[in-house]
């Protein structure tokens, strides 16, 4: 009796092992997900701040900025009761477009001649104006936006996806295939390129730096958007949510190599699943921190990033 006792007792041990694994695998498997879903995110943003970089060796940190304005702006939109969602978010990203516009115009152009330095301290200038001007337009509360279509989960194993999971990685798709295109297709991309290679080359041959730049403003502005836009049904949206958001996509940025727009998206990706992880498997009170931690860790370690050169090069 008593050795009947030991094999169902052993018998309940392989079990509860057998179902922990199990747990923890499907855990691991949800983690995923999420980090990848957010590290699509993650991707677009710091392919903004590429996109501006290799045009005007700045690190816009208003970036952020526009992935907020761009969520803040189709819920407005949308609110009305009047616009169906597809047109709204196309109104919302160029309405964030003009922004970046703008931003260009009255605030990097008007410096004919100054360092990245000021010129960085310019755009967090724009930053805080841009988040203030939010504030007092839509108020200090976190708004919601409807899902694209539908909420009802899709299960996977023991996992579960929301839809929306699947529009953020469909317009993160979108925007990567896009700018790839643009780059190696079009008079504009082409242009683009090789303002980033070499400026002065690039005036020489005919090819206007100041328009190019302005064109890297009002894409990095455009892909913000509809950044914003896709995540905001997943997670709220308020006035602030800039600011950790363009932080993470700078980590991110930097991690893959920054000028680098294969690097922003490895870094992206990689930034994101490591944050999910870390937040599930260790403490979500790390989940920002890691970031920031990698951050360091990169700059230590390899500081033009796991893409990047040796002798940083923009492509």
């Amino acid at each position: 009796m008593a050795g009947l006792r030991i094999v169902l007792a052993d018998a309940l041990d392989d079990q509860r092992r057998t179902a922990s694994a199990m747990d923890l695998g499907t855990q691991i498997v949800q983690y995923l997900i999420s980090g990848i879903t957010i590290g699509a995110i993650y991707a677009v943003i710091a392919l903004g701040f590429t996109i501006i970089y290799n045009a005007t060796e700045v690190i816009n940190f208003a970036q952020g900025e526009f992935v907020m304005l761009g969520g803040m702006a189709v819920i407005a939109l949308d609110g009305s009761g009047y616009l169906p969602l597809a047109l709204c978010f196309v109104l919302g990203v160029l309405a964030v477009t003009v922004v970046g516009i703008l931003l260009e115009r009255l605030t990097i152009r008007p410096v004919k001649v100054a360092n990245p330095i000021t010129l960085i301290i310019i755009t967090v200038g724009a930053s805080i104006f841009l988040r203030g001007g939010a504030m007092m337009l839509w108020g200090k509360d976190s708004l919601a936006l409807r899902p694209f279509t539908g909420a009802q989960p899709i299960h996977m194993g023991g996992a579960t996806l929301v839809p929306q999971s699947l529009w953020v990685l469909g317009v993160t798709l979108v925007v990567m295939t896009g700018l790839q295109v643009f780059y190696k297709h079009t008079i504009t991309g082409k242009a683009m390129r090789a303002c980033a290679f070499n400026r002065r080359a690039a005036s020489l041959m005919g090819i206007s730096v100041n328009r190019m730049v302005l064109v890297s403003f009002a894409l990095s502005a455009a892909i913000g958007a509809a950044a914003g836009i896709v995540i905001v049904p997943i997670t709220l949206c308020g006035y602030d949510v800039g600011t950790m958001l363009g932080l993470k996509g700078f980590c991110a940025a930097v991690l893959g190599g920054l000028g680098s727009s294969p690097g922003s998206i490895l870094g992206g990706f990689l930034l994101g699943v490591l944050e999910a992880l870390g937040a599930g498997l260790i403490s979500s009170g790390f989940k920002d921190a890691i970031a920031f931690f990698v951050l360091l860790l990169v700059l230590f370690v390899r500081p033009s990033g796991l893409l990047g050169p040796r002798e940083i090069k923009r492509i």
